[in-house]
Formats: C-alpha cells, structure tokens, sequence
C-alpha cells in the first residue's frame, strides 16, 4: 500500500494546501465513501454541500469552495484533474510482466534496451526493437522488424504485427490486435482476389489503447495514431486511417479506411465513420454517430434516433417510409399555391 502525505499530494497536483501537511493518504475515493486515510474530491458543484460532512483526510476543491470544508482542503484549478494525478500517484496496478519469464521464445537478433520484462510465452519474433522500460506481458506476439519504443506496455495477449512502430509512454490492454490486414479485395467475375496489405501501422507517444480492439495495417501507404491518442475497448480502425493529436474515441466505434480524423476530435460510443472522408479538427460527434460525409468545421454533431417506446417507435418508421410520397405532395401544394398568386 503507497502512502502520502498531503504536503506530497500539493507538490504533485500544484495545488494550495490549508491544513496539516502531514497528514497522510493510502487511496483515493468517492466524497460519499471516503473515510479517514483517504482523499476525495468535489468536481461538480451540487455536491458542494455535502463537504463539511465529509470524513476524507483531505479534499481537492476549487477556491471557492475551501471554506465549506470541516478539515484539511487542497485548492486546485481542476479538482478531476487532481484527482487523476493523485490516482496515477497512488496507483497499484502490477506491471503485465516482471524480468524475462524462462517461457518467453525470443529471437536472437532482438534488440533490447535496459530493464525490459517479457511474461510467459510470449514469442518475440526477428528483428523486433524493444526500448528500455518495455514490458510484454505473458502470450504477447511481436513480429518481425516491428519497433517499440521506451516504457511502453503490452497486456497479456496483445498481437503486433511485422513492421509496426509504436512510440514511447503507450498502454495497449489485453487482446487488442495491431497490424493485422486491412480489407482489401478486388472481384473478377464473382471471385475474390486478396490485394496484400503492404503498409504497417505506426502509433505515436503517449498513446493509449483499450481492449480487443484492432488496428489494421495500410494497404500502400501506413495507417497512423498521432500522440496522444485515447482509443477504447472494441474499436475497429481500418486501413490507411489517420488520427490526429489528442483525439479521444469511444467504445464500440467503427473507422473505414482511408479517413483522416483531426486533432482534439471526440468520437462517442458506437459511432460508425465513413470511409475516404476527413474530419476537422476539434469535432465531437455524440454516441451512435454516423458520419457519411467529411466534416470541414469543428463542433458538435449528433445522428440516431434516441430511445423511444416500441409503439412510437414504429409511427416514426412509417412516416420515415411516407417521407418521398409526402414531398410529392408537398411540392404539388407549393406548385397549386404559387399558381394560385400568379393569377391573383
């Protein structure tokens, strides 16, 4: 168990500290649960009320909420981003693996830097470079020539494919899949003929990416993560896709190839992404969006159909069917009217 004290959390979060700098933390926890030992939070101002009951050893708040605190306050500009600085500060979490498991199938021309973990039958594969700090964790692949760079981790039974190039400080959670074929087929006459996928896939710094999620390799050209990228659980990003710097995006969303995403976008849950379009920078698209066209200005767009009962849901899919016959008719009163004030 890692313990702080309060004078500690002030240097890590720059924040103001009105109490004992002594005091001391093991863990962070919701305002309502806290206990003495631990540090909370207030992020939302409706909870404010609830401070002076609070029995947290300490709470991050904003200045103008420090005097509704019974104990030791901490002023900061942002209490969430506090929170996650003390959160990275007290965190637990094992590394995916610890030295070199004797399992571990390592060619012998592997590059490997200083203090590099590879877990249990992991297979690393010819011509891999692995910076100091790496750890693999156990059933990891690595093929060919593919590079990783200082720090960053790999949980249990990540796939890398040959050739891709991942940065420095990144987190890829456990089944995700990076490099793997993009869906590229030609037809002759019905047949499908495979069109080998040639690029590689290259993911920037201080990239993190969620579960189970894929990434395909380019067809000619590479597919390509910027820094600073956050990518969810269960996210399909085909081919020849570009995201840009600090693009955040949500489960379950789906890439077609050849889309060029821009910086600081917000991709909500379950969104579908046409191919061979751009996306501007500073766009948030809200959950189950469909974009099928590109976006040239930043702001928020939204697509779907929100929840309604089953018995209204079906009024609105019969006059979705009666849109082209009431145009019609539509236009045909327009026409009548417009007729109608020509002869008046």
């Amino acid at each position: 168990m890692l313990t702080l004290t309060l004078a500690e959390l002030a240097a890590i979060t720059g924040g103001e500290l009105h109490g004992d700098a002594n005091a001391s933390v093991t863990m962070v926890a919701p305002m309502d649960k806290a206990e003495v030992g631990h540090v909370t939070f207030l992020s939302n101002p409706r909870y404010a009320k609830h401070l002076a009951d609070c029995k947290a050893t300490v709470v991050m708040v904003k200045e103008a909420q420090r005097e509704l605190c019974a104990g030791n306050a901490l002023v900061v500009d942002d209490p969430y981003v506090a929170f996650a600085k003390v959160a990275q500060a007290l965190d637990i979490t094992p590394k995916p693996a610890d030295n070199i498991a004797p399992s571990a199938v390592i060619a012998t021309d592997v590059v490997m830097g200083n203090n590099v973990a590879v877990g249990a039958n992991a297979v690393i594969e010819s011509g891999v470079e692995l910076g100091d700090g790496v750890v693999i964790g156990a059933g990891c692949f690595v093929g060919k020539n593919a590079k990783i760079g200082t720090n960053t981790k790999l949980w249990a039974n990540v796939s890398i494919y040959h050739s891709v190039v991942i940065g420095t400080d990144c987190l890829v959670q456990s089944s995700t899949v990076i490099g793997a074929d993009g869906f590229g087929y030609a037809n002759e006459k019905g047949e499908w003929i495979k069109i080998p996928q040639l690029g590689t896939v290259r993911i920037g710094n201080r990239v993190e990416i969620g579960a189970c999620t894929t990434i395909d390799r380019g067809a000619l050209e590479d597919t390509i993560v910027e820094d600073n990228v956050i990518i969810d659980n269960q996210i399909q990003i085909a081919h020849n896709v570009q995201i840009g710097y600090g693009t955040a995006m949500a489960g379950g969303t789906v890439v077609a190839g050849s889309t060029k995403i821009g910086k600081y976008c917000i991709i909500g849950g379950a969104s579908v992404i046409n191919g061979h379009i751009e996306i501007a920078d500073g766009v948030t698209i809200t959950g189950m969006g469909m974009v099928m066209r590109s976006i040239s200005e930043k702001g928020m767009y939204s697509s779907g159909i929100p929840l309604q009962t089953n018995k209204e849901w079906r009024k609105t899919a019969t006059r979705v069917h009666r849109i082209d016959e009431m145009n019609k008719r539509l236009k045909a009163v327009e026409k009548l009217f417009e007729e109608q004030e020509k002869e008046s």
